[in-house]
């Protein structure tokens, strides 16, 4: 009787262990891929890097005082909204992970609150 009790304590905090594992450390990972991933297509569109190389040159080859300006002018457009979007991205998906991690916590609290108030 006391193996089997034993055996089911083990089996029990193994699979607590497990639960733990599976949704902090592999849904991090998941969401960290899904975030880089969204933030690489996105990029593809905005070149962010590539704009901020070439943010103080002429607009298509146009080495004109105007074509300066209007370079930097667009190029800087382009990187503020380049950067806005980004950040929403990361802010909206950081908020959401964070609430993602607190569901487990919410959901034992939830149930003591619950256990307390039915005495």
């Amino acid at each position: 009787m006391v193996v089997a009790l034993a055996f089911l304590a083990g089996r029990f905090l193994y699979r607590i262990v497990e639960f733990l594992r599976h949704w902090y450390v592999r849904s991090t990972r998941i969401a960290w891929r899904f975030v880089k991933g969204l933030v690489r297509q996105i990029d593809y569109r905005f070149a962010l890097i590539v704009t901020l190389k070439n943010l103080f040159q002429p607009l298509y080859g146009d080495y004109s005082f105007l074509g300066y300006m209007f370079g930097f002018i667009f190029r800087f457009g382009r990187v503020l909204i380049a950067s806005t979007v980004y950040a929403s991205i990361i802010l909206a998906s950081g908020a959401l992970y964070l609430a993602w991690l607190a569901v487990p916590p919410a959901l034992i609290i939830v149930m003591f609150r619950g256990y307390v108030l039915l005495k």
